[in-house]
């Protein structure tokens, strides 16, 4: 039988033999390492490969920790399950939930064409205002849902500037083949010359006739004309998952490993109250839109948008399109009509979430949550009293003459929301791929897995803590590029964390970078959903991707680099090694350590 066969073969039957064979591969662990820590990694190396290689779905392998851990006496059960289901979860339930409510009454449409008209139809300034859009809209809602929904209304736009992307690509092709014609026709012309030439003839002989030429000067306008067409819808539909994954991350809510640190920051130090709501989007904000812009000019570089037609008028057939264009969005915007009151309702709530979460403790002001008792009221608190409310808050205006009116119809009671459409909405897989990280950052901590993997990073404390925490976001960066962010998170958290203690640095300055960074996907159509939704698409190619997304994970860490180490230092004191990391080390001693430019002084932890 050939190997190619075999190969086939084998590749049909993969999962079952990744279930089967990991677990023999890995058992040695289980007798070479001390007890508990063994037991645990195995786990957590069982995990890992399942979770890369998708031989169990993520929600499933999630899970495992809740059959293993008890079993292999490192956590027991009891400890263990009350991890699923943390007020880290309740805070990401609530904002699927409000998200869910502005798909259903449409509003991110009518966001996303409001900006749109606004920018303009020049399309590096369409590229820009599809990245805010999208960038926008995927910090409420999912990364997924945001690129499902704004790819529609590029290809639209794209269709209104440079008519069916089939017909564009048949005309490259057509342009190609009459080129050729005319190269043969002129070679045909060559061969049959009379053997005695006329003057006319003889400088024939140097190339084709007038008429010919303008024939293929023409040719070659419209083949660089669709080329720098095929180039600009290319950018289209490579700048909207780019710019839903940047977005994400700057809410807590925005995407999972978000919460998975705070979740851990909880597990591991219980006292630190550095990051929340508030904190997080002071911080990642910024960072956001500084690595938007930047990628806006790499993107619209790359793909012709950049151009003296920015700043100049022309009146061509390119300013005729984007007349059409800019038609088309004024046309969708009209059809959608007058904010009707369902959707005043839902924009009301979506703003008074955003508020109440920023200001409920954002450290450097006062916030509401001084008028309750201290530590009682969370974000999670918060986003479900709001949520709550959409569930019973009509969805048609009320009216009082209602009551009085026998002749007024009597229309069913609708609310902005309904259970079914919440549970529809709701990624009930990804609720527990989050108490399954906790639950492994449980087991790393109690059987002192995490202290031990951490010892043996010691080589890294050598270097300055600079170049650690690019070096830790560089690694994360790549190795998500084949794994779920999430997955991602949860192993390589517990380990970052532990490095800190062995450097005395302030856990934060490794853990908010590797963080971010996990979202920061870009060179492959697997990285994440939103990748593979425009991948899918059929018009883009994996060096495509490869190409553009190698500059971003570069502006990306450059990015985050100028972050933690300039505003990320002052707003969570990321200089001094703060009060709530020393209980969990306390009989450890480590040396003087410097940030940039910032002195760490010598303490015992």
């Amino acid at each position: 039988m050939k190997i190619s066969v075999v190969s086939k073969k084998l590749w049909c039957v993969h999962k079952p033999l990744v279930l089967l064979i990991t677990p023999l591969l890995f058992s040695p662990l289980l007798v070479t390492l001390p007890e508990k820590e063994g037991k645990c990694l195995y786990v957590v190396v069982l995990m890992a490969v399942f979770w890369c290689s998708e031989a169990l779905p993520l929600a499933v392998t999630a899970m495992l920790p809740v059959c293993l851990f008890p079993t292999l006496g490192i956590v027991p059960s009891k400890k263990l399950c009350p991890q699923y289901f943390l007020e880290t979860n309740f805070l990401f339930l609530s904002g699927l939930v409000m998200a869910s409510s502005i798909e259903e009454w449409g509003l991110h449409r009518r966001i996303a064409l409001k900006v749109l008209t606004i920018v303009g139809v020049k399309p590096a300034w369409l590229i820009m205002g599809m990245m805010a859009t999208s960038s926008f809209l995927s910090m409420w809602l999912s990364n997924t849902a945001t690129t499902a929904m704004m790819l529609p209304i590029a290809n639209a736009i794209l269709e209104s500037l440079f008519g069916d992307l089939e017909s564009l690509k048949q005309k490259c092709k057509s342009t190609e083949h009459r080129d050729s014609d005319v190269i043969n026709g002129q070679s045909t012309k060559m061969h049959s010359l009379p053997s005695v030439a006329s003057e006319k003839q003889m400088l024939s002989l140097d190339g084709v006739d007038e008429s010919e030429q303008s024939e293929m000067k023409k040719a070659g306008d419209i083949q660089s004309e669709s080329e720098y067409q095929m180039k600009v819808w290319k950018g289209f539909l490579i700048c909207i998952p780019y710019a839903a994954s940047i977005g994400g991350t700057a809410t807590l809510t925005g995407t999972a490993p978000n919460l998975i640190l705070i979740g851990q920051l909880k597990s591991y130090f219980p006292d630190c109250d550095a990051i929340n709501f508030g904190s997080w989007f002071a911080f990642a904000f910024p960072l956001m839109f500084v690595f938007l812009v930047l990628g806006w000019v790499w993107i619209a570089f790359l793909y012709g948008g950049l151009n003296t037609r920015l700043c100049f008028k022309k009146h061509d057939q390119r300013a005729e399109a984007e007349a059409r264009a800019k038609a088309l969005i004024d046309e969708d915007y009209r059809k959608l009509g007058p904010l009707n009151f369902a959707e005043g309702a839902i924009s009301f709530f979506f703003v008074l979430f955003a508020v109440l979460l920023f200001t409920r403790d954002p450290k450097f002001v006062t916030g509401w949550s001084v008028c309750f008792k201290k530590g009682y009221v969370s974000d999670a608190v918060t986003g479900v009293i709001i949520v709550s409310i959409l569930f019973f808050f009509p969805s048609q205006k009320p009216s009082l003459s209602w009551w009085f009116d026998p002749k007024a119809s009597n229309i069913p009671y609708v609310p902005l929301l309904s259970w079914k459409k919440a549970q529809d909405s709701v990624p009930w897989n990804i609720i527990l791929l989050l108490g399954g990280g906790f639950a492994m950052a449980q087991a790393c901590e109690e059987s002192g897995l995490a202290s031990w993997i951490g010892g043996h990073l010691q080589p890294l404390a050598r270097l300055p803590p600079a170049v650690a925490m690019m070096l830790i976001t560089a690694f994360v960066a790549c190795f998500t590029e084949f794994a779920s962010n999430t997955a991602t998170i949860i192993i390589f958290l517990p380990v970052i964390a532990e490095l800190a203690f062995h450097v005395s640095i302030n856990p934060l300055y490794f853990m908010i970078p590797a963080t971010i960074g996990s979202s920061y996907a870009f060179m492959l159509p697997v990285s994440t959903p939103p990748n593979s939704i425009a991948f899918a698409s059929g018009h883009l190619m994996v060096k495509d991707m490869v190409k553009t997304g190698f500059v971003m994970n570069i502006l990306g860490l450059l990015s985050i680099s100028l972050a933690i180490n300039t505003w990320g230092l002052a707003m969570f004191n990321l200089n001094i090694y703060p009060d709530w990391a020393r209980p969990l080390n306390q009989s450890a001693s480590f040396a003087e350590v410097h940030l940039p430019d910032v002195h760490m002084t010598n303490m015992t932890v």
